[in-house]
């Protein structure tokens, strides 16, 4: 019988089940939404039981849909949304706080102290980030003042803390492992990338017991089992999901580089086992841990790409679907001359400004919904630049392929802007379900169903974007988005 790798791909918007077989196909897939909950203005929340009961229930899905034996599934591997926290109760197993989403920003002014106390220096050298409420230890101090007893339950070592992978694991493997990755513990602002461990002094500034925290380990590791029906199917690899993307891309050398268009943009660029350290608003990040060697990225964060499509559909009800973009945009009249800045969460890299706000600027009376709707997609591309430009500075090097991949990527106006607007080859996969075929290469290693050059010469169709802007072109678009970007930070 045919052999597969189960990838559990729990995003932002949804939560996934694939079967990948020996050639890296995808032989089934399965998902369901999740519920976004918005408690207040800039606060955005899952529920930890939803998430993990739909996960369960695609997992049913695909292996029934498929026919499929779970003697057939060599290896379980995760890819999770990163930096959304969970703190749950160690002996119930229930949640105490729904999790606290990466684009939560309600610890701005947690942020603000610490900026005030001159950590930012200490703690960006110590963990290749900035302090921002994008990552999950200022959401872990949040949930410890705020909610009831939970400072208390905390020092007594009655709680446990997790991003979405941790919070998995515990439960699937029925409480026997709480770990995370290297991937996604380079994430939570908490972990020293140097030393490879939890550091004391951050976690004490934020009042945070160390107790709390998952093992970390390899990305490619036992981290248990999961008894699927009388089958204990071992979960063999984890990676957050950028890092997941990037392993999927096979971007397994240095300068190697690639952008996922989900609800947000993430650009990685491995640095292999290089530490770059921004001076341009960038992150140095745990890329992935294989056999102990580990790879390190730098990464711009891009809070609002895709999010901004459904921003036309929910709110603005301009198109019916994410489809609809495409062809409004192609049969946009506007030249050139309007511009959407996202800002809804603030401004991520290479801006780093959480108090920017959104704004549409160059409207004329002749302004339609397909300008707008085009002005929105284009500033997908934009901000791409943005980050793209801040990473050759950094490194020294010129980009000259970008992979892409995530839901945006299959409007081929964007891609094609893309290409034009940083004036480099944009290369698809036909299949860009790369995040989750990351998970499954990256757990497939373990259990030799697959080694890194088996991945390298796995084939796989893609299409090709070229640039067809000049130079002066591509300059006056980009000094005029600038511009705009400007307005958005100084919108007081």
């Amino acid at each position: 019988m045919n052999k597969f790798i189960l990838s559990l791909d729990q995003g932002t918007t949804s939560c996934r089940a694939l079967l990948i077989d020996q050639d890296g196909k995808i032989s089934g897939i399965a998902q369901k939404e999740l519920t976004q909950i918005y408690p207040n203005n800039g606060w955005i929340e899952h529920n930890p039981n939803e998430i993990l009961n739909s996960q369960i229930e695609v997992i049913d899905q695909v292996i029934s849909e498929n026919n499929i034996e779970t003697s057939q599934i060599a290896a379980i591997g995760i890819t999770n949304q990163r930096e959304t926290a969970v703190v749950w109760d160690k002996d119930t197993g229930a949640p105490i706080y729904n999790a606290i989403v990466w684009q939560d920003n309600r610890t701005t002014d947690i942020c603000e102290d610490l900026k005030n106390k001159n950590l930012e220096k200490e703690i960006s050298d110590k963990t290749g980030l900035l302090i921002a409420p994008y990552f999950s230890a200022t959401k872990i101090s949040w949930i410890l003042n705020n909610v009831i007893s939970a400072k208390e339950k905390a020092k007594s070592n009655k709680l446990l803390f997790g991003t979405i992978d941790s919070w998995l694991i515990w439960n699937l493997t029925e409480k026997q492992t709480h770990a995370t990755d290297f991937s996604n513990a380079s994430r939570t602002m908490l972990f020293n990338i140097n030393k490879l461990e939890w550091d004391t002094d951050i976690l004490n500034e934020l009042g945070i017991p160390k107790s709390m925290l998952p093992k970390v380990l390899n990305s490619s590791a036992n981290f248990g089992n999961f008894n699927y029906k009388g089958h204990k199917i071992p979960i063999y690899g984890v990676l957050g999901d950028q890092q997941a993307s990037l392993f999927g891309q096979k971007c397994f050398d240095a300068t190697s580089t690639k952008n996922t268009y989900g609800t947000g943009c993430f650009i990685l660029m491995n640095t292999s086992d290089q530490i770059i350290k921004s001076k341009n608003g960038l992150l140095s990040t745990i890329a992935w841990g294989i056999n102990g060697k580990i790879s390190y990225a730098l990464e711009g964060s891009i809070f609002i790409a895709g999010a901004g499509i459904q921003w036309l559909r929910d709110e603005l009800k301009i198109i019916n679907s994410s489809e609809e973009s495409e062809k409004h945009a192609l049969k946009s009249s506007d030249k050139d001359n309007l511009f959407v800045v996202p800002a809804f969460n603030g401004l991520g890299a290479p801006y780093w400004d959480m108090y920017a706000k959104g704004l549409i600027i160059g409207i004329t009376r002749d302004t339609n919904k397909s300008d707008i709707i085009k002005a929105t997609l284009d500033s997908i591309a934009y901000q791409t630049k943005d980050v793209l430009t801040s990473m050759e500075k950094d490194t020294k090097s010129k980009i000259n392929l970008l992979k892409v991949d995530g839901g945006a990527s299959n409007n081929n106006y964007l891609m094609q802007f893309q290409s034009n607007i940083l004036g480099v080859k944009i290369e698809k996969p036909q299949n860009t379900e790369v995040t989750a075929l990351g998970a499954a290469y990256i757990a497939g290693l373990l259990c030799s169903f697959w080694d890194i050059n088996h991945l390298k010469n796995l084939k796989y169709d893609k299409e090709n974007f070229n640039p067809k802007f000049d130079s002066d072109k591509i300059n006056k678009l980009y000094q005029n988005w600038n511009k705009a970007v400007k307005r958005s930070m100084n919108w007081i």
